[in-house]
């Protein structure tokens, strides 16, 4: 081999080799085009995802309403201003904000409410009184009860102006009349339980039906607390959160005091002559703990009972109760008592009871059960009453003589 051919041939060599190392130092024309597929499709996803959040096609966790006494629902808030109500029972409403879609990843038992909230059925009757503390009694289309039988104020002019109409009780609901005012959602207490048939009737019809519990919180602020459920529906959640400090404010100052040992019956003489008495675990027994002082009943009833009250005869309530020394007489069922000479002539037997001889006798106004954000009142109330403290200041409470 020459010279010449030899150099040749080296340098071919070289640069076959220079050129492997530069093949295999970089990624080929394939890989290249797969790395920009794959970006590309990532960023096709992303931006679809993005677009489907912004659009509220989807609904995205955002935070949780926080609650400090109540156990039976929860407040969920979602990206867009979605809310998501849910019953203890697994009942779910679905807050739409005005002008939003509804989003697609809904599951099927979800109830959708857009606003504005329009159009209830209430017949639930301890609930009117927190739309009235919201100022939302004019989402209220249709009532449970009939004018002149609500103790509110706001639902009774509502009624009489024709803004609020009488639409059946809870068993016997005037079916034509709810779907032709576009009833948008039914609001039951547990009473509904017993007629089921309505439940499904309305639900044929297309009307969204959910029962309230708050009877069933084991605090009474917890029932209280409830409004921020219908402050949540209606778009009034500060609203709710400042009517609920209150409360809790009363209750913390009633508690700063020192528990007292006097002992409370709480009561109602039934048309038959039974005396009604509230179990143990009720949530009046804690109103009274609350305030200072000791039920008379102090392991009555079934604690895992639905049952908030219990019927017994004279001679054992005489038994149990005759040294009490404070006796409150609930009102709201028959329309109550004014004098000491009344409640007599409904049950004899009280005479001989220390309350009585020591002039001891309360009474609840009528709309207790109605005046469902008057409960941290009533506490203060009863606490007055132990403490021997300015009648004259007591709203929902007062002494027979």
């Amino acid at each position: 081999m020459t010279g010449r051919k030899k150099i040749t041939t080296i340098c071919c060599l070289l640069l076959m080799g220079l050129l492997g190392l530069c093949s295999c130092g970089s990624p080929s024309s394939d890989s290249v085009e797969n790395t920009s597929s794959d970006t590309s499709e990532n960023s096709t996803v992303l931006e679809q995802t993005e677009n489907a959040e912004e659009n509220n096609e989807v609904l995205v966790y955002e935070s949780s309403m926080e609650l400090k006494y109540a156990e039976n629902f929860s407040v969920d808030y979602y990206v867009g201003g979605y809310k998501l109500l849910t019953v203890k029972d697994g009942t779910k409403l679905l807050v739409v904000p005005e002008g939003k879609s509804v989003p697609e990843d809904l599951e099927e038992d979800v109830y959708i409410m857009q606003q504005p909230i329009e159009n209830l059925y209430l017949v639930a009757t301890a609930v009117m009184d927190m739309f009235d503390s919201l100022d939302a009694v004019d989402t209220i289309r249709l009532s449970g009860q009939k004018e002149g039988n609500w103790y509110i104020e706001s639902a009774n002019e509502a009624m009489a102006n024709g803004d609020m109409i009488y639409a059946g009780k809870y068993n016997k609901p005037d079916y034509e009349l709810i779907v032709s005012e576009n009833c948008s959602l039914a609001i039951e207490n547990m009473m509904i339980s017993h007629s089921p048939e309505v439940i499904e009737m309305m639900e044929d019809f297309g009307i969204p039906v959910m029962i309230e519990y708050s009877s069933y919180e084991s605090h009474p602020l917890g029932r209280v607390e409830w409004i921020k459920f219908f402050g949540a529906l209606v778009g009034k959640e500060a609203e709710a959160e400042e009517t609920f400090a209150k409360q809790v404010a009363i209750l913390e100052e009633v508690a700063a005091d020192e528990k007292t040992d006097q002992t409370v019956a709480f009561f109602f003489i039934t048309s038959n002559g039974l005396v009604q008495v509230r179990q143990s675990s009720d949530y009046v027994p804690k109103m009274i703990e609350l305030a200072g002082g000791k039920y008379i009943f102090e392991d009555l009833g079934d604690p895992q009972s639905s049952r908030s009250t219990m019927n017994m005869q004279v001679e054992e309530f005489y038994n149990s109760a005759k040294d009490v020394d404070y006796i409150i007489y609930n009102s709201s069922i028959d329309g109550g008592v004014n004098s000491i000479e009344e409640l007599l002539d409904k049950c004899a037997v009280l005479e001989d009871f220390k309350a009585v001889q020591n002039g001891n006798v309360w009474c609840t106004t009528n709309d207790m059960y109605q005046q469902s954000m008057s409960i941290g009142y009533l506490i203060e109330d009863i606490h007055a009453m132990l403490q021997g403290e300015d009648e004259e200041e007591m709203e929902y409470l007062f002494r027979l003589e």
